[in-house]
């Protein structure tokens, strides 16, 4: 199967752009905090408003329906990595709290609008069997990209400064969209998909598991890692090993994830992901402890692989030609929590640090409900 998949022109391209996106926004979350908190000096409260203006594009990557009736999806895709590259090089020139407003939006849109198209073109081009192969590829990639960003930035946090390498990073990242703009990956073949927006009542579970997961992903994203900087003060340097220590380990694991799919399936998977992140998200407000909680987060980081189950669900249960909508939809509602979450848990964490993660504990027991309904019979 591996074989098969490497010579198919789209797996490439949509690897190329995943790589791109994935050291771009790599780059950027491993000097963000420290940008924010060392430099720029900005509240926990404050960290909350910028991370929920980086969801907004995700809130409204439903709109990737309108575009795509204008531009091509896989043409969207490289346009997208093209925003990541410009935000992340701009943060260098804006070191301020309205500056990290600004060019974690342009950053954001880029990212998101990547997300969305990758997943539908990866469910629109590849079988129930494949897909989830590819989208654990895609992972396995996304740690080496991860990997190569965390000593990357390892090696030159001694030689350039933080706004330096913002830069850097940026402008590679823009020159890979760049040269994926030339690519024509594209089979006509494939089903066309339907145009504008797509809500259907029979996709109610697959909107609801997108709604929850975007809640508790927010509360890891945001105040985990602010938590080492601000609690533990974990360094520049210690955030970029701990992401190579996360990443070699999702790389070796990706692909069992896939097959833990295929085998048990989505239900089985989801549920293993939901139950044991009850006890994460209740160690992240226990623990007191830097190294522990820095090994949860590992945990936390593989547990979120296990997600790659609610859009194969989708593939199993939706209409062929409802894909590419059913995506931007289901992101755009995984973003409707996000966009709120970081200012209200930024809020609560001024009051105390342990609530939102008690609030993710708490939204793990729901997910683990909601799940317990899925069933995917329906093959293609």
């Amino acid at each position: 199967m591996t074989k098969d998949l490497k010579k198919n022109i789209m797996y490439q391209y949509l690897m190329l752009l995943v790589i791109a996106a994935t050291a771009g926004h790599q780059g950027w979350r491993t000097l963000f905090n420290n940008l924010a908190v060392d430099e720029v000096g900005i509240n926990g409260f404050q960290v909350g408003v910028i991370q929920s203006v980086r969801e907004i594009p995700g809130f409204l990557a439903l709109l990737v329906v309108y575009l795509l009736l204008v531009i091509k999806e896989h043409r969207l895709s490289a346009i997208s990595v093209l925003f990541v590259g410009l935000g992340v090089a701009l943060t260098g020139f804006f070191p301020s709290f309205y500056g990290l407003i600004f060019t974690t939006l342009i950053m954001s849109v880029g990212f998101h609008y990547f997300e969305t198209t990758n997943k539908s073109l990866t469910l629109q081009y590849f079988s129930i069997e494949k897909s989830p192969f590819v989208f654990a590829k895609q992972k396995s990639w996304t740690a080496i990209a991860n990997i190569s960003m965390g000593a990357f930035i390892y090696g030159i946090s001694h030689v350039l400064s933080l706004q330096s390498s913002f830069i850097l990073i940026g402008l590679a990242v823009f020159a890979m969209g760049v040269w994926a703009l030339f690519w024509k990956p594209t089979d006509k073949n494939i089903i066309p998909q339907n145009k504008g927006m797509v809500l259907r009542k029979k996709y109610w579970l697959f909107y609801v598991l997108n709604f929850l997961s975007g809640a508790r992903r927010q509360i890891f994203v945001v105040f985990a890692v602010f938590m080492l900087v601000e609690k533990y003060n974990y360094s520049v340097s210690d955030i970029a090993i701990l992401f190579v220590v996360n990443n070699i380990i999702t790389y070796f694991i990706s692909p069992y994830i896939a097959r833990g799919i295929n085998r048990f399936g989505e239900r089985k998977m989801l549920s293993a992901e939901y139950f044991f992140l009850i006890f994460v998200f209740m160690g992240y407000a226990y623990i007191e402890n830097g190294l522990l909680v820095a090994g949860l987060y590992v945990i936390d980081h593989v547990f979120f692989g296990f997600s790659m189950g609610i859009n194969t669900y989708f593939q199993k249960t939706g209409d062929q030609k409802d894909i590419a909508p059913s995506m931007a939809v289901g992101f755009g509602i995984n973003h409707i929590s996000a966009v709120v979450i970081p200012v209200i848990g930024g809020f609560l964490w001024m009051i105390n640090p342990q609530i939102p993660f008690l609030a993710g504990a708490i939204l793990s027991i729901v997910s683990l409900g909601f799940v317990q309904l899925i069933r995917t019979n329906k093959l293609k």
